[in-house]
């Protein structure tokens, strides 16, 4: 086959990351160091004010440390108070490396966006009204509204509308996908990104974006955590940890009441190990990693969430509308049948579509390839004789093909391009073929040879394989899925049967979205939607998710609270696993560390009162060497934990879709039980440690 792909290799490696790029590594020792180093610059007690656990916890530290100074200038033994000092140090500082690490891997994957950016010169037009006139400008210095005009082989300078012209652009740069998209003044495919590449004609784009404010621009503040806000489920954890602390902190407090009357005071130092062990630092440590964790997912899949909530409620999400084309369907159409003009054989038609998609790499020159040997056993030449001609399809002309010496010319396009520029008539045999094949939804393309109409190819729309296994999966999580197509009732609902929709919404405008969606919500589910249309414009306000298309028009993407860069709505579905991932996540590693604590509190109580209460002796089931070395042993394992599960709080807990008792009882089972055992095993085998060591 001859290779005629439209894509620059220089463009295609510097793409940004398609959809499920590989993650940084978490032992990538870059991210390591530059995590550790902030992991200190962070422990700004005006940082920690915005992690009340971890707070509470470098305060304790801090007093603990200040203690052991003092009884250290005055010639007491502090071995045991500069140990737990230590280790309450490192716990802070492991909560605040669990956050660094997290946003080190945006970091490291904004760092490659601004490598893919470079730096692009324009040719800017004073007057757009005469846009041969241009005048050299850098990108940075454009502002919104002013004009640029861009031929091929030249970068889109920064985001912008087409106002004049049309062609077709590389946007590998920005979403990876190397395939060439088509670009018009007006319309729904207007927006063009900057930093993508012009491959055929020319466009004169006005400029949409401020310096800086590009959704480049964006996505790198995105990634680097800058522009991230709690979401309210996290706002409502750190309400309940901060009241558990105060709650601890309430009854570590009064415990030295009860000690002083019994004549036996605990240390503060005592006292200040049990609070930290005892209030919810596992989770307080990890929450900020495990919700930088999740944004960072969604970027991975080169989604740009404009707005937390919107992850947030991906995760909640009960109702769900997808575009057919594209989404449900095959964003391209697909040859279905040669539909022979009267005396053309079959064979003919098929030979000659071959020969005049050989220089069509879009997915529908593809299809007509695949077809033609499926269904004729045509193969394509693996070479193409000498002085063959490729006529490359253009957004003008609308048409594709080859000419062959001693062959002939092959041409394929759209039925009224073609027949003009041929300049006749379609003959009523194929006029009615080509009318049958639109009513039933499909697209019709003409072939002729030496002027010749020879009939038509059928390109319809395929369900996308696995569609209504990924549909059934989602009704198991309890999400009813809508289809939204302009298509006629009777094409709608065969599709809709085929791909397994539990609804559809035919003949749909942009009303008719905006109603259902309210409709949904009335009745107090959340919606997502996704659109790249102005007419989609009022469903993505109005949706809980709002997924607008990278390629789609700037209205859409305003409207939005989701930008996918890689302009694919099937996207939409992982979106909302993530979303998912994200509150099990937060439950499990919840669940995970209340147990935890539970653990914890057998392993010191009983070793601060044993001396005084014999019979709580019972208690210290784990059988640990002294309360020194329970004490000790237990801190250090409050630090160690941390550590520990920063993998999990990074890459999530999976989601499969089951129901919510199933789902509590494997969060029981895997977490709760998992944080009772994890510290009873920890401990003990950190205070055998101490004690072969001698330090306990």
């Amino acid at each position: 086959m001859l290779d005629t792909t439209t894509g620059t290799p220089a463009l295609a490696g510097q793409a940004g990351g398609g959809a499920g790029a590989a993650a940084p590594s978490l032992l990538d020792g870059a991210i390591l160091r530059r995590a550790t180093a902030e992991a200190f610059r962070k422990l700004d007690p005006r940082t920690l004010l915005r992690n009340p656990v971890i707070f509470v916890t470098e305060v304790v530290a801090a007093l603990v440390t200040v203690l052991a100074l003092r009884d250290a200038a005055i010639g007491h033994a502090v071995a045991f108070q500069a140990g737990i000092a230590a280790w309450l140090w490192l716990t802070v500082l492991f909560a605040t490396f669990a956050e660094a690490v997290a946003e080190g891997r945006g970091k490291a994957r904004a760092e490659s966006l601004r490598r893919a950016r470079g730096e692009t010169m324009a040719r800017w037009v004073p007057n757009p009204a005469d846009p041969a006139i241009t005048a050299p400008r850098a990108a940075a210095a454009l502002g919104r509204g002013d004009h640029v005009l861009v031929e091929a082989g030249e970068l889109i300078p920064s985001d912008g509308e087409v106002v004049q012209g049309i062609a077709s652009v590389n946007e590998a740069a920005i979403t990876g996908e190397s395939a060439p998209v088509i670009r018009e003044a007006g319309g729904d495919r207007s927006a063009v990104t900057g930093g993508t590449l012009v491959v055929s004609d020319r466009i004169l784009v006005r400029i949409t974006a401020e310096p800086g404010a590009t959704f480049l621009d964006r996505m790198i503040a995105m990634v680097e955590g800058a522009a991230r806000q709690k979401t309210p489920n996290e706002i409502a954890l750190d309400i309940l940890l901060a009241g558990m602390t105060i709650v601890f902190l309430i009854a570590v407090a009064t415990l030295v009441g009860f000690a002083s009357w019994n004549g036996a005071p605990p240390s503060v130092t005592v006292l200040a190990a049990l609070l930290v062990t005892l209030i919810p630092t596992t989770i307080g440590g990890l929450l900020s990693a495990i919700g930088i964790a999740g944004m960072d997912r969604l970027v991975r899949f080169n989604v740009l969430a404009t707005s937390g909530r919107a992850v947030e409620a991906a995760g909640d999400v009960d109702v769900l509308l997808l575009d057919k084309t594209g989404t449900i369907t095959l964003g391209n159409r697909q040859a279905a049948a040669f539909v022979p003009a009267a005396g053309v054989p079959e064979g003919e038609l098929a030979e000659a579509a071959v020969l005049a998609s050989l220089a069509d790499e879009t997915p529908e020159g593809r299809s007509i390839l695949a077809f033609a040997r499926d269904r004729h056993g045509l193969a394509a030449p693996a070479m193409l004789p000498a002085g063959a001609v490729a006529v490359p399809f253009t957004a003008q002309t609308r048409i594709s093909g080859m000419d062959l010496p001693g062959r002939g010319a092959y041409r394929k396009g759209a039925v009224d391009a073609l027949a003009a520029a041929l300049g006749q008539a379609v003959p009523a045999d194929l006029a009615a073929a080509v009318e049958r094949i639109a009513r039933a939804g499909g697209t019709p393309l003409a072939v002729a040879r030496d002027g010749r109409l020879l009939g038509a190819i059928e390109l319809k729309d395929i369900v996308k394989p696995g569609m209504r296994e990924r549909f059934a999966a989602l009704r198991r999580m309890g999400i009813r899925t809508v289809m939204v197509t302009g298509d006629n009732r009777l094409t709608a609902a065969a599709i809709a049967a085929e791909a397994g929709v539990d609804d559809f919404l035919a003949e749909a405008k942009p009303q008719d979205k905006l109603d259902y969606i309210r409709r949904a919500q009335a009745d107090g589910r959340l919606v997502a939607m996704a659109g790249d249309g102005t007419n989609d414009a009022p469903a993505l306000a109005q949706a809980d998710v709002g997924l607008a298309m990278q390629t789609g028009t700037q209205a859409a993407r305003e409207a939005g609270n989701m930008v996918d860069l890689d302009s694919d709505p099937t996207k939409l579905i992982e979106v909302v696993g993530i979303g998912k991932g994200l509150l099990i996540t937060r439950g499990a590693l919840t669940t995970f560390s209340i147990a935890n604590d539970v653990a914890k509190y057998f392993a010191i109580l009983p070793a601060i009162f044993v001396a005084q209460y014999p019979g709580l002796a019972a208690l210290n089931v784990m059988r640990l060497t002294s309360p020194e070395s329970a004490i000790l042993s237990a801190v250090i394992f409050n630090a160690l934990i941390i550590v520990a599960l920063v993998p999990l709080a990074l890459r999530g807990v999976g989601y499969a879709p089951v129901g919510a008792a199933a789902l509590l009882r494997r969060n029981l089972l895997v977490y709760g039980l998992g944080g009772i055992a994890a510290p009873f095993l920890g401990i003990k085998l950190i205070d055998l440690l101490l004690t072969l060591s001698g330090i306990a």
